[in-house]
Formats: C-alpha cells, sequence, structure tokens
C-alpha cells in the first residue's frame, strides 16, 4: 500500500486521495504492487473501506453515465470535487492507516502544514475515527521534522506538539495520540512495562516510538525489538522503520537486509521521482485556502480534491512558506548526501532529450519476476510478461514524459496489449 500511494504522489504530482483508493483496489483485486503478485493480510477496515470505494465508484459512473472501464481513470477536477473518499465507517483505527505513511511526509515535507495534513487525511480515507487521523498526523510531522534535521530527542520532546503547532494548522490532537505525544511511550521496560504492537492504531504508535525511543541509535535492533513484542509484529516494525528510516538515513540500513530487499531497484527509482517531484511541487491559493479553512472539515472534504489538481505554478507562496521551502532544500541537500543517494535528482525542467540522458547515465538495467528492464529505454530484454514491476515503473517514470523513450518504447511493446497496464500508464498522457 505504501507502494501505491509512492505511485499516486508521482503520476498524479500531487496529493489526490481518490487516485490513492483506486491504486488500493487494484492491490486488493489484482495483486497491484504485491511482491508475490497478490492480496494478502489485507486488514478488516481497509477491506469494508474499499468494498464501500467501489460501490461508490459505481454509482457515481451510473450517476455521470461514466464508462465502467474508465471510472478508475477520473481526472476531472470537478467530477473528483463530488466523489466522497471518506470511505470508512466511524469508529475504525486500525494500525493500517499507519503503517503505510510515510511517502506523504517524504514528498510534501517541503511544506509541513500540508504533508501533515495530507498524512491525516491519507489515513481518513479508509480508518475513520479521529485517532487514526491524528496518529497519522502526529507521525507525519515527526517524519517531516527528521527530514529537516531535527535531534532525536527533539522528535522525542514532550512539547513537540506544542513546538510544531502551526504544521498542524493550530487544531489539538485527539487526547489518546497527545497522551503519547507527551512521552508515554518512554518505558524501558517495554513489553513487561506494558508496551503492545495492537493492532488498534494508539497501541502500534505508542509501540514504534518504544522502539524508536530505546534502540541505541541502530536502525537493525529497534526492528528487532518492534518485532520481539509480538502481535502485529510486520506492522509494528513497519511503522518504526518509517520514522527511523528517515532519521537514519539509507546508509544505516543493515547491507545484510538490502541484499534481500525485493525489487529494491524499483524502489530507489521511486524514491528518486518521489525527491523530483516534491521539490517541484508548490501550494497554490486554492490549497492555501483550504489549509486556513481546514477546521471546517466538511469544506475540506468538498474542496479537497478541486483545489489540489490545479496548476500547482499558478499560485504564490506566503512569505513563510517562501522561508519554509528555502530551509527545507538546504536541509533536503544535506539530508540526501546522509542517505547515500547514488544520483543527484533529475532538474527541474527537462526536455525529453535531457530526460532521457539522465536517466541513460543515472540509471542501469534491473531485473523483477525474471524480466530485466533498463530504465533509459524501458526495454524488455527478456520477453516475459508477468512485469507487474516493469509496466509500473516505466509508468510512474514516464507518464508524465509522453516523448520520453521509457514512454514511446513501452507504448510500442508486446506490453500495450495488457489492458491494466496499458491504463496505469497512458492515464496521466
Amino acid at each position: 500500500m505504501a507502494l501505491c500511494l509512492a505511485n499516486s504522489l508521482v503520476v498524479c504530482r500531487d496529493f489526490i486521495p481518490y487516485d490513492q483508493l483506486v491504486r488500493y483496489k487494484w492491490w486488493y483485486k489484482n495483486g497491484y504492487m504485491s511482491s508475490t503478485g497478490e492480496c494478502f493480510d489485507i486488514g478488516a477496515a481497509t477491506k469494508r473501506s474499499l468494498d464501500e470505494f467501489e460501490r461508490r465508484q459505481s454509482r457515481f459512473a451510473q450517476k455521470h453515465r461514466i464508462s465502467p472501464r474508465e471510472i478508475d481513470f477520473l481526472s476531472d477536477p470537478q467530477l473528483l470535487s463530488q466523489f466522497n473518499v471518506d470511505c470508512s465507517v466511524k469508529r475504525k483505527a486500525g494500525n493500517g492507516a499507519l503503517m503505510r505513511l510515510a511517502p506523504v511526509p517524504l514528498f510534501f515535507y517541503r511544506h509541513p502544514e500540508y504533508a501533515v495534513e495530507f498524512s491525516g487525511v491519507s489515513g481518513r480515507i479508509t480508518h475513520g475515527d479521529q485517532s487514526a487521523y491524528d496518529a497519522c498526523r502526529y507521525y507525519g510531522a515527526l517524519i517531516v521534522a527528521a527530514l529537516c534535521g531535527e535531534e532525536k530527542e527533539k522528535l522525542l520532546a514532550s512539547d513537540f506538539y506544542a513546538k510544531h503547532e502551526e504544521w498542524f494548522n493550530n487544531k489539538p490532537l485527539h487526547s489518546d495520540i497527545m497522551t503519547i505525544a507527551k512521552g508515554s511511550y518512554k518505558r524501558p521496560g517495554g513489553y513487561s512495562a506494558g508496551i503492545r504492537g495492537k493492532g488498534y492504531i494508539v497501541n502500534a504508535l505508542e509501540a514504534a516510538l518504544w522502539a524508536f525511543c530505546y534502540d541505541n541509535n541502530s536502525f537493525e535492533k529497534g526492528v528487532l525489538a518492534a518485532v520481539n513484542l509480538g502481535d502485529d509484529t510486520d506492522t509494528t516494525a513497519a511503522i518504526y522503520g518509517q520514522l527511523a528510516g528517515a532519521y537514519y538515513g539509507y546508509k544505516k540500513l543493515p547491507p545484510q537486509w538490502l541484499e534481500f530487499v525485493y525489487a529494491q531497484s524499483f524502489m530507489q527509482c521511486l524514491s528518486q521521482w518521489i525527491v523530483y517531484e516534491g521539490e517541484i511541487w508548490q501550494p497554490n491559493k486554492s490549497h492555501t485556502s483550504i489549509m486556513k479553512n481546514s477546521t471546517a472539515q466538511q469544506q475540506y472534504d468538498a474542496n479537497i480534491a478541486s483545489s489540489i489538481t490545479q496548476n500547482s505554478n499558478s499560485g504564490t507562496q506566503t512569505s513563510t512558506n517562501k522561508l519554509n521551502s528555502q530551509n527545507s532544500l538546504k536541509t533536503s541537500s544535506r539530508k540526501r548526501q546522509e542517505l547515500g543517494s547514488k544520483t543527484q535528482p533529475f532538474p527541474q525542467k527537462s526536455t525529453g532529450a535531457e530526460y532521457n540522458n539522465n536517466l541513460q547515465s543515472n540509471s542501469t538495467s534491473t531485473q523483477f519476476n525474471g524480466t530485466t528492464t533498463n530504465l533509459s529505454t524501458g526495454q524488455n530484454l527478456q520477453n516475459k510478461q508477468h512485469s507487474i514491476w516493469n509496466s509500473d515503473q516505466i509508468g510512474t517514470v514516464a507518464s508524465n514524459y509522453p516523448n520520453s523513450a521509457p514512454y514511446q518504447d513501452f507504448k510500442a511493446s508486446s506490453s500495450r496489449k495488457n489492458y491494466f497496464f496499458n491504463r496505469v500508464v497512458l492515464k496521466k498522457v
């Protein structure tokens, strides 16, 4: 689901909850972005929300006379503004909202207020409880602060919320989340002191922060501590890893673990595109207006889809946003060096030729599921069809560059016969 969310941000070049739900549905129904090619271990709340999303899509398509084959590729701002993306029933607060969060603060951290609000919304579309929304806002803020270079002591300080209240648009946190923010996880005894990695988002957040607090500045020790709490082990570790990864950086990940990461080159490529598109993204007047009025949640829900799909270059920043952006860009350069990035992000404005040159100089052949793909051309070096990674990798890289070699090569390839992947690539062109 994190890869679905990351792909959505890169392809849409913005925060579009509808598109995120579409990709979650593809994972649920078709195994999109799954390491096994099929959905497994989906949570009850997420499944219920995605079923509800599909029902709403069906009704919406009938009402607006949209073909069922086209409803997943809805992009008209006026239509998107009429679609209610909050598909969860109330009082659903599973940890699934939190475990997929990282792409949002990674993309928007240069604009903390937007990163925090979008983090909350990213969780709310499948988990409707206020505690889920605020857990995602709080954890998103921690990741933003880590990316901006704040020290661990400040991240874990009991006054973190108070010192960053403007990031939260001055909206208070749910009482359970505020209790955690003030340090309820600071219990050295861990499990014996009552820390539990349960499916409830409040427990999961507390457990992940406990692991981060007592990991002795070791990503490996933190992951193992999170797992050894028992219960929902993989999710607790995934939540820990989002903040710890942002804080410690790529070079601090255990090499013996990286060796066995599935589709590692794909994720590195996708990460570079998050950096690239995130540096370009700027809030426009509609974004700013929504953030100022976000305490009126109903207004936010009604307008977010429309506002965030407008040309992001048309708006103007406030002096505060300009200052934050300048400071964050300086920090991002430093953080990229710490993260051990092998390549520099692509220039902000690239012609097709420049884009291809960048790919040719910065990328190498990658192999997923037995199919080798060269990122500079998109060429399948072995003619095998199980290419879920190849197709969407080319799609995320090339969808906004219709004259680039990856798109042109893929458009002419035999994979074009596959309607599902074809639509993934072509939806933005």
